[in-house]
């Protein structure tokens, strides 16, 4: 007798008919059970494990080695749709390699990319994003999921996850700190990076933020409904970051007990908690008894299991047969790979400086400088590097290659003798007859790690202990690096940075961490050979020097970690100054995560990329050699200081003049610069308002002696508005590979419906009618070419009615806090003298208007007209006190308040919340 399969095994029938099918057939515990990282079985219906997150972020991570690709800024770098498409591509080829060969061990649901703009540079995970620019980084994102996602139009490849929603930049305090994110910002910057992946359906799961916005967690946030599920097209999985449901209750406090917490995360749209590992019975009990307590209704879990499963639906685990069944180990690190991983790091490298010292001519004999010069570093999101081509390697393959890793020999001794490491890698003591020898490399913003000459091994933490027994900074907890604090006589004591100890000797003569900076023992450090000088002299005896520079990913920020400067760490920053004296002929090649800036004036040559995985040697070699252009572009702006950024909390970007939209100062290199080897002349640009769309066209002409790439460029700028509007925005690029004399034209098709803006006036993006300018060229501020052009659009009009409080036009003192706990904004003073102006402000006929505020301590605010200081007062709200979501309807008179006028809300003292305020209640 055949057994008839149950409809939801059948791949035939209608995606939804399916889910409803097994749906119905689970009970609510059952259901339950799916709403947790680690999904449980359901065997009487066959129903297997299901785990989410596998990290994917430049290649399979953490799961063994795999192709490492670079970086993900640097993937944004190369300018190139298409590549970053084919590695998210090979990306989910080996996801399912190992998938296949341990499902539970390796899940489809992958979770990357990150799609957060990198706002500022000093954001500890840097790497992970693409641009500062939301567009440039919406259109990356798309492209890295749709390779992750595969092309097969009704099966997933894999399942994407975009990270982390929202305005999330900041590690220092990030499970407690808020983004204050007024409307424009919102909705102009923070939103737009995320929509292009959801709505091409490319990306289908999201995963919240750790930190609060506007005073809400973004876990509860209403935007996953309201927003991200309504440009879906089908349905999209929400998964929690890890640990983050249980912070609800604990670093937040924002819900007392866990059952209302995760009752709270369900109705916002979470579907999956990552809580507690594979350990899913407690965070199942807790929304068990949410259920019991009336906080959850059945209904509302069936919506959160319907997205989990259509996820394994389109994932195929009820299908019979998916195209990718026959994906193996073969694709791991396959020479395909291989070369895709060259390929990716080759185009990835831009070239910021050049005097014509590249690409190198006529040389035979290379020094390789730095302690980067011959390391390649993982980052806490990278695979397992199967094999490591360093510049060393890859250059020594084209020349004589000598090679100084820069970086000071020292010895430490204490009173009680010196110190020595045990050459089996045990623990260090003091009191030896001869000192140990130990090498020093400084890795910026004060964090050094010591290597010891006996084992080749650094300095670490066993426990209470230092022994020497690890190859280099490692680990979640980062356990090898110290500070260098002052003592008296010219001693220093070390403090490790993971724990804050210090580090102190036993009576045993062991080094232990201590508590007390008392205990700590003062030790001697003399150097006994000079890392600068010793590049310097090498330097001196070559055709060419290349200095490698940069930062470590595990230590100069990371996940957890910010960085408080943007420069280069000072002992590698000698090192440059030292070899740029002794040979003219030196390039700077950095290798890092973020932006940094140097004390050396003009160098020769400046070549930066992102760590660039495994074949980064091979890369550099081509592109230093000539091989191949530089065609590489900064997704984001080089400044020159740390100082001239906002605070690192600041994420108005409008109001703060940040990222290249914004910024009024003279960078060090400003976003989209990248030089060529060849030289180019864009002329006869043309534009014209057809049909809703500005259709424009440049003339693109190769005018070197080699073959070059250039990514053009358009900017667009509106000259007048009824707003503070971007000083220029990207709006479009495109890649041309052109031969010495050879031209192409370059075509933009913009709707005009993309120059809109955020109204908060009446909580929609208006086109204005305004002159624009089209700009194009090679980056931000080098602008070949301009057209005007004028837009048709709206005038936006006065406003009047009801105001909310969070919808203002300027503020200052202010902090956006939650309205209730489940929805809206409004506003909180931050000092005596706080505000908020509304323009425009249309009060004919008004007399009387009422206020929705409270506060702790009660308060008062004053309407003022024109000015927050001297403008007349038009109305008085006396602000009774208040619980937190307590808000008082206040009814004033409006005096002298006819026409329409520009009115300063004015918070006469601090900690008073207003929601709103109706003109319309007295008319």
């Amino acid at each position: 007798m055949i057994m008839q399969q149950p409809p939801f095994r059948d791949p035939a029938a209608p995606l939804r008919d399916r889910i409803d099918d097994l749906i119905g057939r689970l009970t609510l515990d059952e259901k339950v059970g799916l709403l947790h990282q680690y999904q449980a079985p359901v065997e009487r219906l066959g129903v297997g494990a299901f785990r989410t997150g596998t990290e994917a972020l430049h290649g399979l991570a953490w799961l063994g080695p795999a192709t490492v690709f670079p970086q993900a800024v640097g993937l944004a770098s190369t300018w190139d749709c298409d590549l970053v498409r084919r590695v998210g591509e090979a990306t989910s080829d080996e996801v399912l390699a190992f998938h296949h060969k341990d499902p539970a061990g390796a899940g489809l649901n992958v979770w990357a990319p990150v799609v957060n703009p990198l706002r500022d540079p000093r954001w500890g995970r840097n790497e992970e994003g693409y641009s500062e620019d939301p567009w440039l980084t919406s259109v990356m994102a798309t492209a890295y999921s749709r390779g992750l996602r595969g092309s097969a139009p009704e099966i997933l490849k894999t399942a994407p996850t975009l990270k982390h929603f929202l305005a999330y930049n900041n590690e220092t305090e990030r499970c407690t700190t808020s983004s204050n994110l007024p409307p424009r910002v919102l909705h102009e910057y923070e939103l737009p990076a995320f929509r292009g992946p959801i709505e091409e359906g490319v990306a289908v799961a999201v995963m919240p933020s750790y930190n609060l916005v506007n005073g809400r967690p973004a876990h509860l946030s209403p935007l996953i409904g309201q927003v991200l599920r309504a440009w879906a097209p089908d349905d999209l999985l929400v998964v929690s970051d890890a640990y983050a449901p249980g912070n609800l209750t604990a670093l937040q406090g924002y819900h007392d007990t866990l059952p209302e917490a995760y009752a709270h995360a369900v109705k916002a749209g979470l579907d999956s908690f990552t809580q507690d590992d594979d350990r899913s019975e407690a965070t199942l009990g807790h929304l068990r008894a949410a259920l019991a307590q009336g906080l959850l209704a059945e209904e509302d879990v069936e919506t959160a299991v319907r997205h989990a499963l259509s996820i394994r639906f389109r994932l195929g685990e009820f299908d019979p047969a998916t195209p990718y069944d026959d994906i193996n180990d073969n694709v791991v690190n396959c020479p395909e790979h291989q070369a895709l991983a060259r390929e990716a790091a080759r185009r990835s490298f831009v070239l910021l400086d050049n005097d014509g010292l590249l690409p190198l001519r006529d040389v035979s004999r290379i020094a390789v400088i730095g302690q980067l010069g011959d390391a390649l570093m993982e980052d806490w999101y990278s695979g397992t590097l199967p094999y490591a081509v360093t510049a060393r390697a890859g250059l020594a393959e084209r020349c004589v290659t000598e090679f100084c890793e820069a970086v000071d020999r020292v010895t430490l001794t204490a009173d009680a003798g010196p110190v020595t490491a045990d050459p089996a890698g045990g623990p260090l003591t003091v009191g030896a007859a001869e000192p140990g020898l130990f090498d020093l490399f400084d890795w910026g913003g004060g964090a050094y790690a010591l290597r010891s000459l006996t084992t080749g091994r650094f300095l670490s933490v066993d426990g209470l202990t230092l022994v020497n027994d690890q190859p280099g900074p490692n680990g979640w907890e980062v356990r090898q690096t110290f500070r260098m604090e002052e003592r008296p006589r010219g001693t220093l004591a070390l403090r490790h940075v993971s724990t804050g100890c210090y580090v102190g000797a036993g009576d045993d003569g062991v080094l232990r961490l201590v508590d007390d900076a008392d205990q700590a023992v003062w030790l001697a450090m003399d150097v006994v050979r000079s890392g600068t000088d010793e590049a310097a002299r090498l330097a001196a005896e070559v055709d060419v020097a290349v200095v490698v520079v940069g930062d470590h990913p595990l230590v100069n920020g990371r996940e957890t970690e910010d960085r408080m400067t943007l420069a280069l760490a000072p002992a590698q920053d000698a090192v440059v100054r030292a070899v740029r004296r002794a040979n003219p002929r030196t390039v700077m090649v950095i290798t890092s995560g973020y932006p940094l800036t140097w004390t050396e004036g003009e160098l020769p040559a400046v070549l930066w990329s992102a760590h660039g995985g495994q074949e980064y040697g091979h890369a550099l070699a081509e592109v230093l050699f000539g091989d191949a252009d530089p065609e590489g572009r900064l997704t984001q702006t080089w400044y020159r200081s740390e100082q001239e950024l906002p605070d690192l909390l600041d994420y108005d970007i409008i109001a703060s003049d940040a990222t290249y939209q914004y910024f009024r100062g003279v960078p060090l290199h400003p976003f989209g610069h990248g030089l060529s080897y060849t030289t180019f002349d864009y002329a006869d640009l043309r534009g014209a308002l057809i049909d809703g769309e500005l259709q424009a066209r440049v003339t693109i002409t190769n005018t070197g002696d080699r073959p070059g790439v250039e990514v053009v460029q358009f900017y667009t700028h509106q000259q007048r508005s009824r707003v503070k509007q971007p000083l220029r925005r990207l709006r479009g690029f495109e890649k041309v590979r052109l031969e010495p004399g050879e031209s192409r034209t370059v075509a933009l098709r913009l709707p005009v419906a993309e120059l809109a803006f955020w109204d908060v006036t009446r909580s929609r993006f208006v086109v204005e009618s305004a002159p624009h300018q089209l700009m194009v060229g090679r980056s931000a501020t080098d602008l070949r070419l301009s057209a005007r052009f004028e837009v048709e659009g709206e005038t936006v009009p006065p406003q009047s009615g009801l105001l909310r409080a969070a919808d203002h036009d300027e503020y200052d003192a202010i902090t956006f806090v939650d309205e209730t706990r489940v929805d809206g904004d409004a506003v909180r003073s931050d000092a005596e003298g706080a505000w908020i102006l509304f323009r425009q402000v249309d009060l004919t006929g008004g007399v009387a208007c009422v206020a929705e505020a409270g506060g702790a301590e009660g308060g008062m605010i004053t309407i003022r007209r024109g000015d927050p200081l001297y403008g007349p007062a038009l109305a008085t709200f006396p602000v009774p006190r208040t619980d937190r979501y307590g808000y008082h309807s206040i009814p004033a008179s409006l005096d002298g308040a006819d026409g329409v006028h520009d009115l300063y809300v004015v918070f006469e003292n601090e900690g008073v919340t207003l929601a709103g305020i109706d003109f319309g209640a007295g008319a």
